[in-house]
């Protein structure tokens, strides 16, 4: 019996997915965070380093970590990566000129070898408001088909509303739980 063969039978026991949200400040990290676990989300300050919630989900164990995306804590992400298996990339769909920041720091973060394997979930947030671009037009601008390396897939969302995350969420556990919780 393989090392891998061994992991995954103990990870079957537990049922337990680490999924590590980041994305620029101001992205809606924190408000998806708790828009989905049913908080209030009328007062929302910027993370000042992170926040971890575990949240129960259709049989799984979601531990989510929620980092703060300020330049000055961007340096600090590589401290999260360890043992992830599922990365969501947060974008302020609404935030034009940040765009070419938002693809250098998601670049940097896929060629990560800590990250490798992990499912890449992308959230084009803040749908709801004028002007967003869409989640077809943040594909493109993120070069998303370009990647090779990682399960990924795009959802439009609205941390505010609620629109779409749960659709979001659900694609990532089951894209996460195929890998993970299959026995050879």
């Amino acid at each position: 019996m393989g090392l891998l063969t061994i992991l995954k039978k103990m990870k079957q026991k537990e049922k337990e997915i680490r999924i590590l949200m980041l994305g620029l400040d101001n992205a809606g990290k924190t408000t998806i965070l708790k828009k989905f676990n049913g908080e209030d989300i009328d007062t929302i300050s910027p993370t000042l380093g992170f926040n971890i919630k575990t949240i129960e989900h259709r049989g799984f164990k979601l531990n989510i970590w929620d980092v703060g995306g300020q330049k000055s804590l961007r340096s600090y992400w590589r401290n999260y990566f360890e043992s992830t298996d599922g990365l969501v990339w947060v974008v302020d769909s609404a935030d034009k000129r940040r765009m070419e920041d938002c693809i250098n720091e998601l670049q940097a973060l896929l060629v990560e070898e800590r990250l490798a394997g992990a499912t890449l979930l992308v959230f084009a947030n803040k749908q709801d408001l004028p002007g967003s671009l869409s989640s077809e037009e943040i594909k493109d601008v993120l070069q998303l088909d370009t990647i090779k390396t990682h399960h990924w897939s795009i959802f439009p969302c609205s941390a505010v509303t609620g629109f779409n995350l749960l659709d979001g969420v659900n694609w990532l556990v089951d894209d996460i739980s195929s890998r993970i919780f299959t026995l050879d």
